[in-house]
């Protein structure tokens, strides 16, 4: 299959544009989705926090880890099929690309439909399973049976965004994320206060918005020169789904063992009363919120290392990297800094609960101390996977949150108390950082030299 003269055009940019200004140009419009999605992620955790009620504004943050989970399904089609598509397209492979787009789309709409039976019909030990206390779980409950009813669009909306930001068209994800997202945020007091629905109306916010940004994101695929999603396209072979393994299993085991840490840390907080799960909950939004630019600038690179690995342009992929990871390590560190020097004010944007501030506040700025390692641990993740780099790309996703995170803070709050609790994070993101520069500096050394795939004008 030939490419149109959209999809030429745009292979041009990303194989011989200047890979600095390429990056920043993809880079923006995934930034502004990462951070009005970051806003939105809060939006639930401020709203509920105004209710006054502990027990509420810990039930949204025992239902985070259900959304992690739900959200790691739709990263692991996403990013599978994504990878697959943009090296692909770099060969100029159109029909192995648009079967792939159809198969990674309707097996997470597939998945994410399980999801929602298999949550309802087991709600209350999911809950308490998720680290609900005697007293939060009435409002876990209320909470999670409603956000299972979105999971099919969940999964699927982040299967689409995830492809047109592999096929260079971030512009076309950030209008669906953003617009979804600023939805959010207003539906939150209308349903939350006016409406009086409470934690129950934070959810019902969450997933009428989620299914407006799916619309808009299955629209954006039909323009442009994107991959159009058609049932017919699906191939349910071995092949496709072991590309889908390979490219989307370090995504489900960083954000599948994200929210089992979640769990993990709700259960080591939970001898402290729900003022400490409510603490750590906020400060896992605060968090999330500080690194998501540096996501959407690392989403921005990932295109470009798809399009330049499948193109054989290997010295445009290191360039690319050493770019982001310098970059994002300078902007992390600006943040940590103010986050150390703000976090009892940041915590109090939430909470007002003075016991709540002091728990959160602490744990705040350990993690911020820290906070500027994810430059090279994030960026060496991206590339790795990108490149279809499945075993060491996998470690490093599952290091920071999954393999180093889940025993530490049981180890550490077993010795130092909720200190230990605290501090878990920061000593994780240690042990990841030690482990991920050997990794990816061995990878970049083993990739060789240009080997460059014959353009769409040869």
């Amino acid at each position: 299959m030939e490419l149109d003269e959209k999809q030429e055009e745009k292979y041009r940019h990303l194989t011989g544009d200047p890979v600095e200004g390429l990056v920043c140009r993809l880079a923006v419009p995934s930034m502004v989705s990462m951070l009005v999605t970051a806003f939105y992620n809060m939006a639930d955790t401020f709203f509920v926090g105004m209710l006054r009620n502990n027990s509420a504004t810990g039930a949204v943050g025992v239902v985070f880890s259900l959304m992690a989970i739900i959200q790691a399904v739709g990263f692991f089609f996403g990013h599978g099929s994504g990878n697959f598509i943009s090296r692909e397209l770099g060969k100029q492979h159109m029909e192995e690309a648009e079967n792939m787009a159809a198969t990674g789309f309707f097996s997470a709409l597939a998945a994410g439909i399980l999801i929602c039976l298999l949550g309802q019909l087991f709600l209350t030990p999911l809950a308490t399973l998720l680290g609900s206390t005697p007293t939060i779980l009435p409002y876990s409950r209320e909470y999670l049976r409603i956000i299972l009813f979105g999971a099919p669009w969940m999964t699927a909306s982040l299967v689409l965004n995830n492809q047109l930001r592999f096929q260079g068209s971030a512009a076309y994800a950030m209008v669906g994320i953003t617009s979804g997202a600023v939805l959010n945020i207003a539906l939150d007091p209308i349903m939350i206060f006016w409406m009086d629905l409470g934690v129950a109306g934070a959810a019902w916010a969450t997933i009428i918005s989620q299914f407006i940004s799916f619309c808009l994101l299955l629209a954006g695929c039909a323009r442009g020169g994107n991959l159009r999603i058609h049932i017919s396209k699906v191939q349910l072979k071995p092949a496709y789904y072991v590309m889908i393994v390979k490219g989307g299993l370090p995504s489900l085991g960083r954000q599948g063992l994200a929210s089992v840490a979640t769990i993990c840390l709700n259960q080591a907080a939970g001898p402290y009363g729900d003022t400490a799960i409510a603490a750590m909950g906020i400060v896992q939004r605060i968090t999330m919120f500080g690194g998501s630019a540096m996501i959407g600038f690392g989403q921005g690179f990932q295109p470009v290392c798809g399009f330049n690995y499948g193109a054989g342009l290997y010295s445009r992929v290191k360039k690319g990297f050493w770019f982001c990871v310098k970059t994002s390590t300078c902007f992390l560190f600006a943040v940590g800094l103010l986050g150390i020097a703000f976090a009892p004010q940041l915590i109090a944007l939430f909470q007002d609960d003075p016991e709540v501030i002091s728990y959160g506040a602490a744990a705040l700025r350990f993690q911020c101390a820290t906070f500027f390692f994810q430059g090279w641990i994030v960026m060496s993740n991206m590339m790795l996977q990108t490149i279809g780099k499945t075993v060491p790309a996998t470690f490093v996703a599952m290091a920071r949150q999954g393999i180093f995170f889940i025993p530490m803070v049981f180890i550490l709050s077993n010795t130092l108390g909720f200190l230990g609790v605290q501090i878990t994070q920061s000593v994780s993101d240690l042990l990841t950082l030690i482990c991920a520069i050997p990794i990816q500096l061995y990878i970049m050394r083993r990739m060789g030299s240009d080997v460059k795939v014959a353009s769409p004008a040869d």
